[in-house]
């Protein structure tokens, strides 16, 4: 049975087969009035987001300078600082969340020059795009029907890409699939390239260079681990591939501008609910899922980080604060 397309909230879809690992989700919303701003924590992933009505107003982020302004329409690369965003009141939009691979197809132009930035759709997609393709999408009368829409759409477009280089995939697989902990020098071997050829293929396909993506991928396994209930932060960092707990809060500082115990306390306090939480979901580009642990095991984060640890909490949702997108 389709959502009631009245129905205030968020509506995950799921993209069509031949879309699989270029399109990682859709995600719609309908806000009845303002929404708080969120945080979206920095990642790998591109985010296409068209609204009608209310548009989205970036408060804060991302790092190439972009001012706080209205969005009614964008497309944000990958990231590498957090963004502020919400909505100012009711109104639709729709967010497209789509692999670095899958952009770089997609999108028809190397990631680099999306990276730590948000742009106009139209300055890819041709005049026109955003408007003509909202449109559309307002006039369905289901979200299933908006999916199917995007399918088609974003399909026509694939026909007409250039696949990406199979030592990109490489390369971009084994640091996922070691969620980060992976030297250039092992890429270099790995894919029998030289260094400087691997950094420049990761800048076109991915955006950012092998040593940033790396800090991520890291830090959003670190977050997938927290889900699975380690001992402490110290174990956290040790299972998430840093030296050590200080590397592990230098990098979550640098990231998030948060500590491990600040960032962990904050997702924990995400209300239940697709449209209730505050910070986006942070496992966007296909991290391996971190090995279950026995029920009871948690890291132990303080209610606030000025006094003593509480006793700790199973849920590790993404924290409170916004998206690039909504």
């Amino acid at each position: 049975m389709s959502e009631p397309i009245d129905q205030p909230g968020e509506f995950i879809g799921r993209p069509a087969a031949s879309l699989r690992g270029i399109v990682i989700r859709y995600r719609g919303h309908y806000m009845a009035g303002a929404r708080p701003a969120r945080v979206t924590l920095p990642s790998a992933s591109v985010t296409l987001l068209l609204g009608w009505e209310q548009p989205l107003t970036i408060r804060s982020g991302p790092a190439q300078g972009v001012a706080p302004a209205l969005w009614p329409a964008m497309i944000a690369g990958p990231q590498t600082a957090p963004t502020v965003a919400g909505f100012d009141g009711a109104g639709y939009a729709v967010e497209i969340d789509l692999t670095p691979l899958g952009a770089y197809q997609l999108l028809h132009l190397p990631l680099h020059h999306l990276a730590r930035t948000v742009i106009a759709p139209d300055h890819i997609m041709g005049p026109g795009w955003a408007a003509s393709t909202t449109e559309r999408l307002a006039a369905a009368l289901s979200w299933p029907r908006r999916w199917q829409i995007l399918d088609a759409l974003l399909a026509r477009r694939l026909s007409a890409g250039t696949l990406p280089s199979p030592a990109a995939v490489q390369a971009w697989s084994l640091l996922r699939e070691r969620g980060g902990a992976v030297s250039l020098r092992e890429l270099t071997r790995a894919t029998g390239l030289g260094q400087r050829r691997v950094q420049q293929l990761l800048r076109e396909h991915i955006g950012l260079p092998p040593q940033t993506l790396s800090r991520i991928v890291r830090f959003h396994r670190a977050l997938a681990v927290a889900s699975s209930g380690p001992d402490s932060l110290v174990d956290l960092a040790g299972r998430a591939g840093y030296h050590d707990q200080s590397h592990m809060t230098r990098d979550f500082r640098a990231l998030s501008g948060k500590t491990p115990g600040e960032l962990l306390h904050l997702m924990r306090r995400r209300p239940a609910g697709h449209s209730g939480g505050h910070i986006q979901p942070f496992n966007d580009f296909g991290l391996p899922a971190p090995p279950s642990r026995p029920a009871g095991f948690a890291v132990p984060v303080p209610a606030d980080p000025t006094k003593a640890p509480s006793p700790p909490r199973r849920s590790c949702a993404p924290p409170p604060s916004s998206s690039g997108g909504p």
